[in-house]
C-alpha cells in the first residue's frame, strides 16, 4: 500500500531532491481512502504547471498540484484501466509533453544477480549494470543500474530532463547498495551522467556511468546509451584455434594507436576503421603473431597513455565508436593476427567524473592514503577487498574478452598490486593482518581473474608485467601460483640493455649479464620485452642507446633483437624500434615513418621481419621455452672476445639450432663451435647480412668435422662477423 498523503517533510525532500525512496510514494499506488481502497497516482514535474493522466482509453483525469510544490496528484478509483498510463505534463514555458512515467515500472533486477553482487562473485556484471536498452511491455526504454550504497540519493541526468537531478531519481535496492530505473523512451546515443546526492549536508555531483558502454570525447566527459550488441562477427574460425599455446611462437608488435601514425595534415588521428587499413597490413608483413594495444579504455588525458582510467567498459572515442573497435579487432583475427590489450587494475585517476569517492565516500578505493594512493603516479588504489570492487574488475576483464573477442589480457603493474609497501618510505604503508607486506586481497584477486578468464575464455592467454621475484606467477593457482600464462621478464630486459649499452671494448668486464638470465630462464614462462618504458622519459630510443658510430649502432641493434630471438622465452617489441626510430617515443606525434627512405633503418625492419620467419618456421626457437630440455650452453665463458653460444632444441631431439653472438665490432675468422651431429650445416639468419645494411661476413657450405668440441661429438668451423648473430642448422 502507498501513503496517501505527504507530510511536509516528505514533499520537502521530494521537491528539493534528497528523498531517499521515491519509489514509495511516486508512480501508481494502491491506498486506503476512507475505508475504500483507491489508486493514487503522484508525480514530481518541476516547472509544470499542469499534469494529467491518460488511461489505456485515452481517458483523461487532471491531477491536483499539491500547493507550494511541484507535485501533482489524483485519486481514482481501483476499476480505472491504469496497467498502460501516461502523464501528459504543460510545462510554465507553454509546451507540453506525453510521457511515461519511470515509477510506474517494477523491480527488474533479478534475484539470481543480486546474489552474486552481493557475494562480489558477479563475473559479468556488464550485461546488466549501466544503461541497457530495453523494451517492457512493448515500451521502449533505457534500464540504468549504479552501485552507490553510501549515497542518500541517485538520479539519472541528462538532456532529456535539464540535468535536473529531481526528475529521475533512481529506487535503492539497500542490502545491495545498488541503484535502478527505468526511463521510457530515451534512444541510443542519449548523453547521460549519474547526479549522487551524499548523506550530511554536501551538494549533490555528477558522475560518468561506471559501466558505461560508450563516452564522449574528451575533454567532456558525459555517458552515452550505446547498444554494443548489433555488431555482426566473422572471425568464428578464428576464435576456434586462436589459443596459442605455450608450445607455439609468440611475437608481439606493442603499440600506441594515438601515436603509431597520424593524418599529416592535421596531425588528427587515425580511426579504429584506418587503423585497420593501414596497421594490419604493416604488422602483418612483418611477420608478428599478435598485437598489443596500450590501454584503449576511455582516459581522460592524453599523456596517461591511457593508464589512468575513468571509463573502465568503453573503448576510448578518440578514434571512433565500439563498433568501429570491433571491425579493427574483427579485421586483425581475418589477417591472423591476435589482439592483446593492457589492462589496468591496479590503480585509477583522481577526476571528478571518474570513480574516486564515487558515491561521496572511497567506493573504490581505500580511504587511508597508505592503501588507496599511488602518490608517484598520482593516482587512487583499488580496494580489492569490497565486493563492488570485485565484481566490477572482474567483470571488466571478461567484458573485453566477450564483448570485443580480445585474445589476452597484459595485466599492468602486478608488482604495485602485490606489495602493500610498494615504492613507499617506512612508515608509510598498513602491514597485513599478519604484519607482513604482502597485499592477501590483490593476491587473491588476481588469482581469482585468472581462474574465471581462462574457464570461461579457453582460448585467450594474460600476461603480468611483474618486476620483482614474486615467485610462481605463471604458475596455475591450483599449485600455489597466480595463474597467469606469461611473466614479462624485466630482469632479462634490464640486464641485457645495461650490457648492449656498454662500449664493447669494456663488455668482457659486464659478461655476466648476458648469462645471469639462463639460471632463472625457466622458473617463469617469460616473455622477453622491449617494451614502451624502455623508449621514454631520457632512456633513448632503442637505436640511441647503441654505443659507437652510426654503424656500430645499427649493427648492435640488429644483433640485440637477434640475442632477443634466440634467447628462451616469448618476444615483444615497441613500434618504432623495428625500423630504428632515432628519437624517443613522443605519444602526440607519429613515428618517424619517413625514416624508412634510408637503407640502414630498411635494414632493421628487414632485419626484423625475417627475425619473425626463421622464428616461426624453426621449432626449436619456441616449442620448449619453458623448459631446460629446450636450451643447452655451448660456451658461455669467452669473455675475452665478448662470445656466447648456445644450442636450442625443439620436442624432436634432431630439431636444433644453433646460436652465436659476437658482441665485439671484430671479425672471429675461424672461430669453433661443436655441434651435436656431424655432417652439413647451413646459416639461416645473420644480422651481418649486406640486405640488413651489414658488413656481408657471411657463412656458406658449412661442414662439421669429427672430433669432440664444447661437449660435442663434432665441431665446426666458420666466421663470426663483427656485432653479429647468426643461426645455423643441419641440413
Amino acid at each position: 500500500m502507498g501513503k496517501l498523503t505527504l507530510n511536509k517533510q516528505e514533499l520537502k525532500a521530494l521537491v528539493e531532491g534528497y528523498h531517499g525512496d521515491v519509489f514509495s510514494v511516486l508512480g501508481i499506488h494502491r491506498v486506503v481512502n476512507k475505508k475504500q481502497e483507491m489508486l493514487l497516482v503522484r508525480t514530481l514535474q518541476p516547472d509544470a504547471k499542469a499534469v494529467t493522466v491518460l488511461d489505456s482509453t485515452n481517458k483523461r483525469t487532471p491531477l491536483n498540484q499539491i500547493e507550494g510544490t511541484s507535485v501533482f496528484e489524483v485519486l481514482l478509483e481501483t476499476g480505472a484501466d491504469l496497467n498502460d498510463y501516461t502523464l501528459e505534463v504543460e510545462y510554465n514555458d507553454g509546451s507540453s509533453h506525453i510521457i511515461r512515467d519511470p515509477y510506474s515500472f517494477p523491480p527488474l533486477i533479478s534475484d539470481y544477480d543480486l546474489q552474486l553482487w552481493g557475494e562480489g562473485n558477479h563475473t559479468k556484471a556488464y550485461e546488466f549494470m549501466g544503461a541497457h536498452m530495453r523494451e517492457l511491455n512493448g515500451i521502449r526504454g533505457v534500464h540504468f543500474v549504479v552501485a552507490a550504497p553510501s549515497a542518500a540519493r541517485v538520479s539519472v541526468v541528462g538532456g532529456f530532463n535539464n540535468w535536473d537531478g529531481r526528475r529521475h531519481v533512481m529506487r535503492k535496492y539497500v542490502d545491495q547498495g545498488i541503484w535502478e530505473i527505468f526511463i521510457p523512451g530515451l534512444e541510443e546515443g542519449t548523453q547521460y551522467k549519474y547526479e549522487i546526492k551524499p548523506h550530511g549536508f554536501g551538494p549533490p555531483f555528477l558522475k560518468s556511468d561506471p559501466y558505461g558502454f560508450y563516452y564522449e570525447k574528451r575533454p567532456k566527459t558525459a555517458s552515452i546509451i550505446k547498444n554494443i550488441d548489433t555488431f555482426a562477427w566473422t572471425d568464428e574460425d578464428w576464435m576456434k584455434r586462436r589459443s596459442p599455446g605455450r608450445d607455439k611462437p609468440v611475437s608481439v608488435y606493442e603499440l600506441h594507436l594515438g601515436s603509431w601514425k597520424r593524418h599529416i595534415k592535421d596531425n588528427s588521428y587515425y580511426t579504429y576503421r584506418e587503423l585497420a587499413e593501414h596497421l594490419i597490413p604493416y604488422v602483418t608483413d612483418l611477420g608478428y603473431t599478435h598485437i598489443e594495444l596500450l590501454p584503449i579504455a576511455e582516459h581522460p588525458y592524453d599523456p596517461s597513455w591511457g593508464y589512468q582510467i575513468t571509463g573502465y567498459f568503453a573503448p576510448t572515442s578518440r578514434f571512433g565508436e565500439p563498433e568501429d573497435f570491433m571491425f579493427f579487432v574483427n579485421e586483425c583475427h581475418k589477417n591472423d593476427l591476435g589482439v592483446l590489450i593492457d589492462w589496468v587494475p591496479a590503480h585509477f585517476t583522481k577526476d571528478d567524473h571518474g570513480l574516486r569517492e564515487f558515491d561521496g565516500t572511497h567506493l573504490y578505493e581505500h580511504a587511508d592514503p597508505r592503501q588507496g594512493e599511488h602518490r608517484d603516479w598520482g593516482t587512487k588504489i583499488f580496494n580489492f577487498g569490497r565486493v563492488e570492487v570485485k565484481n566490477f574488475l572482474l567483470s571488466n576483464a571478461l567484458f573485453w574478452l566477450e564483448k570485443y573477442h580480445i585474445d589476452g589480457l597484459r595485466v599492468d603493474a602486478v608488482a604495485s598490486m602485490l606489495y602493500l609497501d610498494y615504492s613507499r618510505e617506512p612508515g608509510d604503508w598498513i602491514p597485513n593482518k599478519f604484519g607482513g607486506r604482502e597485499n592477501l586481497e590483490a593476491i587473491e584477486f588476481l588469482k581469482k581473474f585468472n581462474e574465471v578468464a581462462h574457464k570461461e575464455f579457453p582460448g585467450v592467454v594474460t600476461f603480468a608485467e611483474e618486476s620483482t621475484s614474486w615467485p610462481m606467477v605463471s604458475h596455475p593457482t591450483y599449485l600455489g601460483g597466480l595463474g597467469f600464462d606469461y611473466k614479462w621478464n624485466m630482469g632479462w630486459m634490464n640486464d641485457t640493455l645495461k650490457y648492449i649499452e656498454v662500449d664493447p671494448l669494456y663488455r668482457k668486464y659486464h659478461h655476466n649479464q648476458l648469462t645471469f638470465s639462463l639460471i632463472y630462464a625457466f622458473s617463469e614462462n617469460f616473455i622477453l620485452p622491449f617494451s614502451h618504458d624502455e623508449v621514454v622519459h631520457l632512456k633513448k630510443s632503442m637505436l640511441s642507446k647503441m654505443p659507437g658510430d652510426n654503424w656500430q649502432k645499427f649493427a648492435n641493434l640488429r644483433l640485440l633483437m637477434g640475442y632477443q630471438y634466440c634467447h628462451p622465452g616469448k618476444k615483444l617489441l615497441f613500434m618504432g624500434s623495428e625500423f630504428g626510430q632515432w628519437s624517443e617515443w613522443n605519444c602526440e606525434q607519429e613515428l618517424d615513418w619517413p625514416l624508412l627512405q634510408f637503407e640502414t633503418h630498411q635494414g632493421i625492419k628487414k632485419t626484423v621481419q625475417t627475425l619473425n620467419q626463421v622464428y616461426k618456421s624453426e621449432k626449436a626457437l619456441y616449442q620448449l621455452d619453458f623448459d631446460w630440455n629446450g636450451f643447452k650452453w655451448l660456451d658461455f665463458s669467452d669473455v675475452d672476445q665478448s662470445v656466447i653460444s648456445f644450442l636450442r632444441f625443439s620436442e624432436n631431439r634432431d630439431d636444433f639450432v644453433i646460436c652465436a653472438f659476437n658482441f665485439t665490432p671484430r671479425t672471429h675468422h675461424d672461430y669453433i663451435f661443436g655441434v651435436p651431429r656431424h655432417g652439413s650445416y647451413k646459416e639461416i639468419f645473420n644480422s651481418d647480412d649486406s640486405r640488413f645494411g651489414g658488413s656481408g661476413v657471411v657463412n656458406t657450405d658449412l661442414h662439421s668435422t669429427e672430433g669432440e668440441w664444447h661437449g660435442e661429438p663434432a665441431h665446426i668451423s666458420l666466421s663470426l662477423p663483427p656485432l653479429g648473430c647468426i643461426i645455423i642448422k643441419p641440413q
